[in-house]
């Protein structure tokens, strides 16, 4: 169902290509891009609105350095803080995106109180807790995406490991989003077939850590 606006905190890498995914999936009628830096959610927006005619969307994308265009909106996305570099954990990230994440948390409560909130931000089981206690919300309006995430690069592992589609793989990771991460080996499967059938001990071994290192991974290629 497609709302009425949706915001995304934060033009970095992920919030700018989040953006654009909501943009082109035509998931809000407007998407509202909001970041610290003078020029960059405006030049990022107005970019991303002037290929709507050749990828087809109608979605508005704007961008704006307060915070007063994030009012009416009914899901804010917050990818704001600082990334993670070589060599970092996600706890490292703590203290800085903690007091980041409770400025733009209370901003958020106070020009769209009744929107859903969905944090991106490392780490994200703390910066999570942070949001929810800063604004008060209840904890169904406050939600992590790691789940979908952790799930994902599981499948996609799987996939590469098997040279099979995506679709026919079943498969979920449950826990927080870090090294206690719990990939469901024993529950996955592909088209049907437990992947215990399809591969060794020590290959599922393997993938499980490849998932829980997933984000060390990409970021030791940046």
């Amino acid at each position: 169902m497609t709302v009425s606006k949706i915001t995304v905190v934060g033009a970095g890498h992920v919030g700018a290509s989040c953006a654009q995914r909501l943009a082109e999936k035509e998931l809000a009628r407007e998407v509202v891009m909001i970041d610290v830096v003078e020029g960059v959610p405006q030049g990022k927006g107005l970019d991303q609105w002037e290929s709507a005619p050749i990828e087809g969307f109608d979605t508005l994308v704007t961008g704006a350095n307060d915070y007063e265009p994030v009012a009416g909106s009914e899901i804010v996305i917050v990818t704001a803080g600082i990334a993670r570099k070589p060599g970092m954990s996600r706890d490292d990230l703590l203290r800085t995106n903690a007091d980041i994440m409770a400025k733009v948390s209370a901003e958020i409560k106070r020009v769209a109180p009744d929107t859903i909130l969905i944090v991106v931000s490392n780490p994200l089981d703390v910066m999570s807790y942070v949001a929810m206690k800063t604004t008060g919300f209840p904890r169904e309006r406050v939600i992590g995406m790691a789940g979908v995430l952790d799930t994902g690069r599981y499948r996609s592992f799987i996939a590469l490991e098997l040279d099979v589609s995506v679709a026919d793989i079943q498969a979920l990771v449950l826990g927080g989003h870090g090294d206690t991460m719990v990939p469901l080996a024993s529950y996955t499967s592909v088209s049907g077939i437990p992947l215990s059938q399809l591969l060794p001990q020590d290959r599922i071994d393997a993938l499980v850590e490849r998932t829980r290192k997933g984000g060390a991974e990409i970021v030791g290629f940046l």
